[in-house]
This record gives C-alpha cells, structure tokens and sequence, in this order.
C-alpha cells in the first residue's frame, strides 16, 4: 500500500511541475516562437525590462495605486501559493526533506532555474521578487505538511483509542 501512495505522490510532483513549466515558462509561447526565443539577446531595454532589486516589486504591489488590486493579488499570492504544493509533496516523497531548510534551499533552486530561464530564453521577465514569493511559498507548503502529518499522527491515535 506504501509503495502505491509513494508512487502517486511522485506521480502528482512530476504533474505538478509540468503545470508550473506550462504557467511560468510557456504561458505565452507558440510553437512558431520556439526558434526565436533560443537567441540570446544583449540589448539594453532587455536587460532593463527584468527586476534585479530585491523587494522592489513586492514594494511597488503593495503601495501602487496605479495597478489594479486584482493584478497585484493574483502576481503576489499566485506566486507564494504556486509554489506550496512543491513545499508539501517535497517532503512526501523523500525523507532528506523532512527539514525546512532543505525545503527552502530546493524551493530556492527550483524558483532560480524558473527565473533563469525565463531570463535566458525570454520567456517572460526575470524577477529577484519571484524568488522570494516562491521560496515562500514552498516554505509554506512544507509547514502545511508538518501540520497535515500531526493532525493525521491525531486522528491515528483517537481512532486506536476508540
């Protein structure tokens, strides 16, 4: 029975990133664009359309008025909590992750490997931000299943009492 859970665990994860590569990296992409977005591009306004400053759009989502709360709700939430499931199915399915700092160090590495390619591959922007929002997110996500494992660990041994 383990091995069945373990395996849809896994099967959910490999999912799960496929629906965060089609969200992060292909949301915008065509079949005929593919080509074009393999040139490496080195011009100013490229390199200036990307945000390298920490904090800078978080701060900017926060007090702007002039972007509609819709758009900063959906670019400062959608990022923590895209990356929450990662922080929980982590965890779930090997044990070297049963430690928040591994989780956020893989959460931080998975968000580098997104932002990086989105950078290089012009695949939207890069954003020092998004690093942020998803590692939170996936930080999040692994406290969800600390907590998720005690309730179960509870409700195991209520049942056993009864």
């Amino acid at each position: 029975m383990k091995r069945f859970v373990k395996a849809g665990l896994v099967l959910a994860t490999a999912l799960y990133l496929l629906i965060l590569v089609n969200f992060i990296l292909l949301k915008s992409l065509y079949v005929t664009d593919i080509g074009g977005k393999m040139a490496f591009v080195i011009n100013r306004y490229y390199w200036d359309s990307h945000n390298f400053i920490p904090f800078k759009t978080i701060t900017e989502y926060l007090l702007s008025d002039h972007i509609p709360l819709i758009i900063r709700i959906e670019n400062l939430l959608g990022n923590i909590i895209g990356f929450v499931p990662f922080g929980f199915l982590l965890p779930s399915i090997m044990k070297k992750f049963y430690n928040w700092k591994r989780v956020l160090a893989a959460t931080f590495a998975l968000s580098l490997t997104f932002e990086m390619a989105q950078l290089v591959f012009r695949l939207g922007s890069f954003d020092v931000d998004d690093l942020i929002l998803n590692t939170l997110g996936g930080v999040f996500g692994f406290f969800l299943y600390k907590l998720a494992v005690q309730i179960a660990k509870h409700l195991k041994n209520r049942l056993k009492e009864s």
